[in-house]
């Protein structure tokens, strides 16, 4: 139900979904009278009387709201209905009811949300956080490298993924506290194996592709996220824009199609929609508010991929693994109830 569009959009993604992976099932969470229409032997309507609505607050999706689309779609996941949930509604109320009712992973103080950027090797950077925490301790970032290494391991099958941290420069000794205190964590969860820490890296490493997650706090992240969604919409417009203008940069447009094609395919973000909510007790994915049928398509399987690969267990067992050094580092951190939410 959720989303900028959604029944029109995410009931013909449902379908192409259910058609392309013939082992999957799908429980269609929201107000029956939406769904009626929607028929197929894999998938089942849940009912739900609420919708929590793109701009509620917090407070009303979780206290107020308590047969919401969203709501009932996680204690799907809660009562092992449901391997996973997967929403394109509002972040913050995805977040917060899915932490109220989930709970977090033994060793982990908040969940983060990790997703993709595009790279210019053709393939995309996982970064995290990207907006479900503002503030962030050098233990938090920790815990997001071990989960988003975790994810990565899961979604492309490379066991031992590059890890980088975000900061103004590749020395150590740049940065503020915090970072500082990041890099010291992870070169030590590097020293016992828990981790495939490389170092520092800059802002335009992650479109670079220089490792494979990139572990920063919510509000980098976020920023990050939105800034790489429009330079690449402003770059395809302006192709677009300056093929057209005469005869001769039509032509020009033509012999070039292959390689512009290439090039917003290779941009295009939708193919790496579905963001992971990790650290938390069930999978959750969370798919960008604005998503087409394609877009939600892709995160519905990006969800599926992660409960069919076991997720949560590896994840759960890299954290076991990285215990103690997660235990001696948290001096400084207290499980927080008011990590500060973003859209």
């Amino acid at each position: 139900m959720g989303g900028d569009h959604g029944p029109r959009v995410t009931l013909p993604a449902c379908r192409q979904f259910l058609d392309s992976t013939p082992d999957a099932a799908l429980l269609l969470v929201g107000l029956p009278a939406s769904l009626a229409e929607f028929t197929h032997p894999r998938a089942t309507v849940v009912a739900a009387s609420e919708v929590v609505g793109m701009d509620d607050p917090i407070e009303v999706a979780l206290r107020k709201k308590k047969d919401s689309s969203m709501r009932v779609a996680i204690m799907q996941v809660k009562q092992g209905a449901a391997q996973a949930a997967v929403s394109a509604g509002n972040t913050g109320a995805l977040m917060a009811i899915s932490r109220y009712l989930l709970k977090t992973m033994d060793g982990i103080d908040r969940p983060a949300i990790a997703g993709q950027i595009p790279n210019a090797k053709g393939a995309a950077t996982t970064v995290l956080d990207l907006g479900a925490n503002v503030d962030c301790t050098a233990e938090h970032l920790l815990q997001f490298a071990v989960m988003g290494s975790a994810l990565v391991s899961v979604l492309s099958d490379n066991a031992n993924p590059t890890v980088g941290l975000l900061n103004i420069g590749e020395e150590a000794i740049k940065g503020n506290e915090t970072i500082k205190r990041s890099g010291e964590l992870l070169r030590a969860a590097a020293a016992a194996g828990d981790l495939n820490f490389v170092g520092n890296i800059e802002g335009n490493d992650i479109f670079v592709g220089t490792t494979d997650i990139v572990v920063c706090d919510g509000f980098v992240g976020n920023v990050a996220l939105k800034t790489s969604e429009g330079l690449a919409g402003m770059i395809v417009n302006f192709l677009k824009a300056e093929f057209s203008r005469n005869l001769f940069t039509k032509f020009a447009a033509i012999l070039a199609y292959p390689v512009l094609s290439a090039l917003k395919k290779r941009m295009d973000h939708r193919r790496y929609n579905g963001a992971a909510l990790l650290g938390l007790r069930g999978l959750v994915f969370k798919s960008h508010g604005s998503a087409d049928a394609f877009a939600f398509e892709q995160a519905l399987h990006r969800a599926y991929d992660a409960a069919r690969n076991n997720l949560l267990d590896r994840v759960q067992a890299r954290i076991a693994h990285a215990a103690p050094l997660l235990a001696a580092s948290a001096y400084a951190v207290a499980p927080d109830a008011s990590a500060t939410m973003s859209a």
